[in-house]
């Protein structure tokens, strides 16, 4: 069992997506940071002084915050088109070309094997 989990966890498609997994986790938290505080102070500025993270609607005592829901849209705004442009820049610098598959030749098939062994056969006759 040890043996299978090693050669499960050690391909390496694997652990190229748990490192994937750990960069992608720290990009989100820069552009987090990015958006919650230099991108938001600007938008709150441009709206009239008000944080938009602060923005809510009250309903008896439940507390829509809205403003939360817009920040969090424009981080994944942020990082969706990040993502864009390094798969973008990635496949014209021919970063993620295909592995080509090995090219397989075809050898004779097994009657025409057994047809050359029989005239061999016949010629040592």
């Amino acid at each position: 069992m040890w043996k299978d989990f090693k050669a499960f966890a050690f391909k390496g498609n694997l652990v190229d997506l748990a490192i994937a997994v750990v960069i992608g986790g720290a990009f989100g938290k820069i552009v987090t940071s990015l958006v919650t505080d230099i991108i938001m102070p600007l938008v709150g500025i441009i709206i009239g002084g008000t944080n938009l993270a602060d923005m809510k609607a009250t309903v008896g005592e439940a507390s829509i915050t809205y403003g939360n829901f817009f920040q969090t849209c424009i981080d994944f705004l942020i990082i969706a088109f990040s993502i864009f442009m390094v798969i973008k820049i990635g496949t014209k610098a021919g970063l993620f070309a295909k592995k080509e598959e090995p090219v397989v030749v075809e050898g004779p098939n097994e009657i025409e094997l057994l047809a050359e062994i029989r005239d061999l056969l016949k010629e040592k006759e």
